[in-house]
């Protein structure tokens, strides 16, 4: 009877362990996909867009693909991004945003800071413990993750934290090295967690750029998805001046309008919108108005246009041109770029390595090849390179 009862606790406790092995395993990747989707638009990619897009330096000011636990070195067959469409699609240039909290119920209208999910997916993900319960620990491990698959790419990814970085970069994909630079960035400074001498240890781990806001108020400025949705807090003025004098550069994407125009109101430094839409092509509240727009260009800086319905209200390339020459006629071609919100739980027409139907998109709507080169990544390189750039 013994003999029996310990051959039971032995099957329960291997029916338990492959219980646990195979949710830790699945889970993560079932997230993902569900997350992450791609529902492809048909189009019809012409020899000139081809020949066009061989020749470009791609660069895109938005992915939250650190947030997954994904291999960006090697293809998969979920999500938007990894390096080998990344290199498939001509890019130079990709920026990688540290997302480190997320409320329940998600939504574009009024979200409390009171909830998260980051911090299951933390734990189902098998991050590191110091991750659970610490935001400013996620976004260091986000860093490390960057900084990991960039040693294990035998030179083809490269972390960019210097404008010499960003010269070296393109003069090496001139001469025909196949690379591409990563650049990390921060959705919501929620992750200092009160303390602006952790913006010092963001900047030290790589961090160039830094959205003030997500999806919630929180310690340092207004969210367009807050519930208050006030302006810059005393510490949130503090941390604009910071990251102004180190060459950390100012995103406004998911700020309040409040934050937004008093951001604008003190920069000296070009700002940008990582990722979005503007309200005259797609009227959702997230988006930029006409005002925020010549805002943003006053300072120097560029509105990354995105991919996903609640930026364009389409998944059609076509509606990403048509938001890119609003700001054109309104500001200049110098002041707009690529701002895709990929794998951001968002659902795209085309991934990283099917860009070219941008590129086709513009040359439909009669954009001209030089001012394809600027909106494909010549703008937001120039204004990334000048951004980080300490200040002197």
């Amino acid at each position: 009877m013994r003999k029996w009862l310990s051959l039971g606790l032995a099957l329960v406790a291997v029916v338990l362990v492959a219980a646990a092995v195979r949710f830790f395993v699945i889970t993560p990747e079932r997230i993902d996909r569900g997350q992450n989707k791609v529902q492809r638009v048909a189009v019809d990619i012409t020899p000139a867009a081809q020949a066009l897009q061989a020749t470009l330096d791609v660069a895109d000011m938005h992915a939250d693909s650190l947030l997954w636990k994904r291999d960006l070195i090697v293809r998969s067959d979920r999500g938007h991004i990894d390096l080998p469409r990344l290199i498939e699609g001509h890019y130079a240039l990709q920026v990688f945003s540290s997302v480190t909290k997320s409320p329940k119920g998600q939504n574009y209208d009024a979200n409390g800071a009171d909830t998260d999910t980051i911090t299951n997916l933390a734990i189902i993900d098998l991050q590191p413990p110091r991750t659970w319960f610490s935001l400013l620990q996620r976004s260091l491990w986000h860093a490390e993750k960057l900084h990991g698959f960039a040693e294990q790419s035998g030179g083809r990814l490269r972390v960019i934290t210097t404008p010499s970085d960003i010269d070296r970069l393109l003069a090496d994909r001139k001469s025909g090295a196949t690379v591409v630079g990563g650049m990390l960035s921060i959705e919501g400074l929620q992750n200092i967690e009160g303390n602006i001498g952790n913006l010092d240890v963001l900047y030290a781990a790589g961090f160039r750029m830094a959205g003030l806001a997500h999806f919630f108020d929180n310690d340092v400025a207004g969210s367009m998805h807050g519930v208050a949705k006030g302006g810059l807090t005393p510490l949130g003025r503090q941390v604009v001046q910071r990251m102004e004098a180190k060459g950390m550069i100012v995103d406004l994407a998911h700020a309040s309008h409040a934050t937004v125009a008093e951001v604008l109101a003190m920069a000296t430094r070009p700002v940008v919108s990582s990722h979005g839409g503007v309200q005259a092509t797609c009227k959702v509240n997230r988006n930029l108005t006409d005002d925020e727009v010549r805002g943003v260009a006053r300072t120097g800086g560029v509105v990354g246009i995105g991919f996903w319905q609640g930026a364009v209200c389409s998944l059609d390339p076509r509606n990403v041109a048509r938001a890119i020459a609003h700001v054109r006629d309104l500001v200049g071609i110098d002041h707009v770029g690529l701002g895709s919100d990929f794998d951001g739980s968002t659902t795209t027409g085309f991934d990283a390595s099917e860009i070219a139907a941008v590129t086709q998109a513009l040359l439909s709507s009669g954009f001209s090849e030089d001012d394809i080169r600027k909106i494909m990544g010549g703008n937001v390189l120039r204004v990334l390179r000048a951004g980080i750039a300490a200040k002197g």
